[in-house]
This record gives C-alpha cells, structure tokens and sequence, in this order.
C-alpha cells in the first residue's frame, strides 16, 4: 500500500474530494475513491424524511470486526474518502469505540478524508473524544423551529413523545452546533427541498449561518423508505426555491448543491439559466453525484455492499468474499450505471442521480443529450 501524505488541502469550493468529478477529468474514468460504511441501524429519531428508514430497528446486531472493514479500505489504492452513516453512528457508544475511532483514526495516519452523518441531538461530550480526527461533521436541518423538529423527527415514531423532550433535542442540535463550529469542527448541514421545506428555505439558510456551519447542502428530497409517499417539489417548485435562496444566501457560507434536478442539456431555457447562474456564483458549487461514480456503500451487519445507502438497487457483492475495487468495476460494467454515467466535461456534468432520474426524468435517455451551454471556473456560453 502507498500512503497518501496525511497533509491534506483544506475543504473549500474549489476541493471536495467527495466530488467524483476530479478523477473522471483527470483519469478518463471512474475510480472507486470513496467507501461509505452504515455503522448502525439505531436511531432516537424516525423522521418523516429519512431514505433509510425502514431499516431502522430496536435492539443492534453483531457487527464486523473493524479489522475486517480497515483490511478491505487497505485493499483500495485509489482511496481518498470514508463517510458513517446510520441510523444515528454516536447513539451507541461501543459502536463509536469499537468501530467509528478506530476508523476515523485509520483515516486520520492515512490522509483519508472522513465525514459522519449526525443527527447532532444527543449531549455534547459525546462527539468530543473523537471529533479532532473528523474532517466533515454532516447533519440534517430541515426546521424553522422546534415544533417543526416535533412534528418531522417524531413522524415515524410509533408513540407519543412528550414535545418538550423533542424540544430539548432540538435546543441540543443548535447548541451543539453551534460550540462545535466555534471549536473549528467543519459542520455541513443538509437541507432536503420538499413542498414544506421550499417555502422556508432562506430561514433556514439563516439559521444554517447563525450556527456557524460552513457549508449548507441542499438535495431534493429522496422518494425512499419513509419518504417514499411525501409529495416531492415539481420541477419549477424547485428551480423557484433555488433562485430564491441565491438570491438571498449568506455570502460566507458555502452552498452545496446535491443530486440537483436540472441539466445543461435541458430544452428549457431557465433550466440552462440556472444551470449558469450556479456556476458563476462564488461559495457556490453543484457536486456530481457520487454514489456509483466513486462510491461504494458497506453495511457492518451484512457486509452487504451497494451502490447507495438508499434506493433500490440490489447489493452488488458482499465484503466477506468481494474486493470493494472489484465490486466497483462490476457496477460500472452494468446496464443500470450505463444509463446514468453520461458526461459532458464542456458543461461540468456527470449525469444525473438514479432516484432523480426516476423520480423526474423517467423517460429520458441522457446518454443521446447534448449539452447547450459551457461553464468554465465561473464564466459560460452557449453551445447551441
């Protein structure tokens, strides 16, 4: 194994080593740089949102060795990034012993960069022995207030909950926020756009600034598991919503936007036009999708591997008997991966993510699209 030098560059607009789109420009191709684990299927919340939801569950199962887990990281040369993911990872403390440290601090001696997905909820001490070896702090804002976190953590719950304990959480995951932004701890919270959502989205931008994150992720709502039945945005719904938050962002704080619905190689004019805008503004940037462009996800329970935690595509092998890199190549060579991985390097898009795809532009064919416009590092023109 060659080591990368543990002297990694700063996360900002111009590197997010979770884009895909570096190696696809530098390589040619797709290259596995990025394993994602589910550490946990626990939770204290069951959100209305929540794309794993259904595999939530009540009592933990055994995991894999974190032996095992590093030994298949080990086997990937083109490794550049780890993401935990859950259920809730810090929920269980034995999990964050035995499999989150461990791994964060593997990551940490081989210059990997790490994210951990967080609901933030729980007391602060619980993400301090940890938090110095993580690069991205990820967590889900997707409230005006607490008796928006009520109404939406609590959806799926199956009980009453007392709203002033869902108070308190919520009151927890500001505060939290908020001390470990002021500790230097790169916070990123995501917002899903849903008809709810869309109409608050620059307050909830605001409070995204007030806590001091450094990034704010906004990705369309993903029709799965619990979210399966909410009503997603049409399409102009959403385009309107992300007009309305450029025009009213925070200038210092960097937004990301995620698996987004529009192309370059739309017919629609104002589609182009957004697609334009978004690459002009500075502290604004358009990640490709990276699940199934250099992403892989590992469930710790079933060594199950798949393209994503969510969706409903099969496991695509299995850990205990797999390469990750192997595995990889097997999905690049299917007729499902074949639909989506269209590229246009001119137009800085790498084709849609399946869900949206599915979700917006079922009859689309986007290996026949062309692109109509060309952006360049904050300037573009029109191709047709």
């Amino acid at each position: 194994m060659i080591r990368m030098t543990n002297e990694k560059k700063e996360l900002t607009p111009d590197w997010d080593p979770w884009d895909p789109w570096y190696t696809r420009v530098e390589k040619g191709r797709y290259e596995l740089t990025s394993v994602e684990f589910t550490v946990t299927q626990l939770c204290n919340l069951r959100c209305e949102h929540c794309a794993v939801g259904e595999e939530l569950v009540e009592r933990e199962g055994i995991p894999i060795p974190v032996e095992q887990l590093i030994a298949a990281l080990e086997e990937i040369d083109t490794l550049q990034t780890v993401s935990i993911t859950g259920g809730e990872p810090v929920l269980n403390p034995k999990v964050v012993q035995n499999t989150i440290q461990p791994l964060l601090k593997y990551c940490k001696e081989r210059g990997i960069y790490t994210q951990l997905n967080s609901n933030l909820t729980l007391p602060l001490y619980r993400y301090l022995d940890w938090i110095d070896d993580l690069d991205v702090l990820h967590i889900s804002y997707n409230y005006r207030d607490e008796k928006d976190f009520y109404r939406m953590a609590f959806k799926n719950f199956g009980k009453e909950i007392n709203p002033k304990v869902a108070d308190r959480l919520y009151e927890q995951m500001i505060d939290n926020a908020r001390e470990l932004s002021k500790r230097g701890v790169f916070v990123s919270a995501e917002s899903l756009l849903s008809p709810f959502t869309a109409k608050y989205i620059e307050k909830m931008h605001q409070t995204v600034a007030e806590m001091g994150c450094k990034r704010h992720e906004v990705h369309p709502l993903y029709p799965s598991d619990f979210a399966k039945n909410m009503e997603l945005l049409s399409l102009d719904e959403y385009r309107e919503a992300v007009w309305k938050l450029l025009d009213h962002r925070h200038p210092d704080v960097w937004i990301l936007f995620g698996t987004l619905p529009f192309y370059p190689c739309s017919d629609r004019k104002e589609d182009r036009e957004l697609w334009r805008r978004l690459h002009q503004e500075d502290n604004v940037t358009v990640r490709q999708d990276p699940d199934g462009r250099n992403r892989l996800n590992v469930n710790v329970f079933t060594g199950d591997v798949i393209v994503t935690d969510f969706g409903d595509v099969p496991p695509l092998g299995n850990i205990h008997r797999d390469r990750l890199s192997d595995v990889f190549e097997r999905w690049l060579n299917s007729p499902v991966a074949k639909e989506v991985h269209c590229f246009c390097k001119e137009a800085r898009c790498a084709g849609p993510n399946l869900l949206v795809k599915n979700a917006y532009y079922p009859r689309w064919d986007f290996q026949t699209r062309q692109a109509k416009i060309r952006v360049d590092h904050r300037e573009s023109s029109d191709l047709l």
